[in-house]
């Protein structure tokens, strides 16, 4: 895939854009009021390999939380802001290192002014994030629903960024985001044709955990293999974990970000004669256990038809038979196991 590649700001030590790797993002699902749950939950994300964390802000108290949280962890903090732009001066007064505006709740330019003149003083960032329900303009002329989400979230957001451009403004970074899969490529697609800013990419609302991850690996994963998107959120119905391994996994499945080993498996059907799916969740098991951090694919396979193949294309495999398997190294085969000594051996030579 080429990487478009866009203007890059910072967000507290993280660049996003200009070539920069593409971070991951997650947004805490505690009350910003409650200082020790939200640092908690931040560290959590933190080492479940977590970039950058937003945390919601609906009134002064849980804006100026913002500087107590900021002085217990490491990540950059993102202060998300609707309907009233004196909590986003708040904010930045505290310490966040960005800000999100919603084009479709505060829109009035003489607001959008005062929150882009401290934003300035202060040298941070500001996201302008559009969502498809939010969107006061839905484009003129515009036929069809979708063609109307797509046309009027990208217009909110052209219009929004000339007013802080006029006051010498660029550190800006943009969502277009629809629950809508197709409006959501089509929304990103139009704007990278128009700007050079650093997106943000993501499917709001996508839902529960199991629908959610596909419609946002379908969604973002088709935009970063086109080459556009900067930054990533999946925004789930569950714990903000899960956000972060999903991120991760789209990530590593188009080799944009490596997090540790890779495992390939096979689905196992009838001709498997070992308990492949046991012995597959062992090894992942163990290796989050471990730590790694190495760049090492690790094929699992339950029969003779893939198996070998697989197995001497990884760094290093298992391909089985009836109630034993050959573990291969870099194509070769090194030694024959018994089922119950897979998951061992597997691990004692890897």
């Amino acid at each position: 895939m080429e990487k478009i590649i866009t203007r890059q700001i910072r967000v507290g030590r993280v660049k996003i854009g200009g070539g920069a790797p593409v971070s991951i993002q997650s947004m805490t699902k505690t009350d910003t009021r409650d200082v020790s749950a939200t640092v908690r939950q931040i560290k959590g994300l933190e080492k479940a390999g977590c970039g950058i964390v937003r945390v919601a802000i609906k009134d002064f108290e849980a804006a100026s939380a913002i500087k107590a949280i900021k002085r217990k962890i490491n990540l950059p903090l993102v202060a998300d802001i609707h309907f009233d732009y004196r909590l986003a001066l708040c904010a930045i007064e505290n310490g966040a290192d960005k800000i999100r505006l919603n084009p479709g709740n505060i829109y009035k330019e003489n607001e959008i002014k005062e929150v882009v003149r401290l934003a300035k003083k202060k040298k941070i960032s500001i996201r302008v994030g559009a969502n498809s329900g939010s969107i006061r303009d839905r484009g003129q002329g515009a036929r069809g629903k979708e063609r109307s989400t797509v046309e009027g979230m990208v217009k909110s957001v052209m219009d929004y960024i000339k007013i802080l451009e006029r006051m010498d403004f660029y550190d800006i970074i943009v969502s277009l985001k629809a629950s809508d899969v197709v409006s959501t490529i089509g929304a990103y697609k139009l704007f990278s044709k128009k700007s050079k800013y650093p997106l943000h990419l993501g499917i709001t609302a996508a839902g529960p955990v199991s629908t959610g991850i596909v419609k946002s690996a379908i969604g973002i994963g088709s935009l970063l293999l086109d080459g556009i998107g900067d930054t990533i959120r999946v925004s789930l119905t569950g714990d903000p974990l899960e956000e972060v391994i999903a991120a991760k996994n789209i990530l590593q499945a188009l080799n944009l970000r490596n997090f540790g080993p890779e495992i390939i498996s096979c689905p196992t059907c009838g001709r498997c004669q070992v308990d492949l799916q046991n012995i597959a969740e062992q090894i992942s098991s163990r290796l989050k256990g471990q730590g790694r951090k190495e760049q090492i694919k690790i094929a699992i396979m339950g029969c003779e038809v893939n198996g070998p193949g697989e197995a001497k294309e990884a760094d290093i495999g298992i391909a089985c038979g009836k109630g034993s398997g050959v573990i291969f190294k870099k194509g070769k085969i090194v030694k024959r196991v018994k089922e119950k000594d897979i998951v061992k051996e597997l691990l004692k030579e890897l």
